[in-house]
């Protein structure tokens, strides 16, 4: 004699209510994360070869894009710098300086959107010469030290935005 119970799944799908409860995955707008990057200069609108659709933006630009984005229900963008190299250094001494182009955007949008989420880029690659998310000596990468250049970015960063 078999013990076995039919699974009989009718009753996850009696009512919208129940099925919602029962479902796996549903995906809205609020869990949209819209990527943006940043450069220097005014005017710029630069399309991201590898993702179609996405732009490199001065931050006039920018910001009437976060204009459309917001318009349209996004809630959070995650901003990327984007710095030529004679701004990078091997200490990404540009990624926690007051008055630079990252760190001011950050405080320009979030006064213009005080609503929307900004997720940051705590990441030496786009300030360090050596093009490495740690600082590099004789072709190592030095985790220790690098947290002190990381804490330092984490902070200005916040205080920005």
């Amino acid at each position: 004699m078999s013990y076995s119970i039919p699974r009989r799944p009718r009753r996850n799908r009696q009512s919208a209510a129940i099925r919602a409860l029962a479902q796996e995955t549903t995906l809205s707008v609020n869990d949209l994360i819209y990527p943006m990057f940043i450069v220097e200069g005014s005017g710029v609108r630069s399309e991201v070869k590898s993702m179609p659709g996405i732009y490199r933006h001065s931050l006039d630009t920018l910001l009437e894009e976060l204009k459309e984005v917001t318009d349209l229900g996004i809630k959070c963008i995650d901003l990327f710098p984007n710095y030529s190299e004679d701004k990078k250094d091997k200490y990404a001494t540009e990624s926690y300086r007051e008055g630079t182009l990252y760190l001011d955007a950050l405080k320009t949008i979030k006064d213009k959107f005080p609503e929307l989420a900004l997720m940051t880029d705590v990441a030496m690659d786009p300030y360090s010469s050596d093009g490495h998310d740690g600082l590099v000596e004789n072709g190592k990468i030095l985790n220790d030290e690098t947290l002190d250049i990381l804490a330092k970015m984490a902070v200005a960063q916040a205080r920005a935005g």
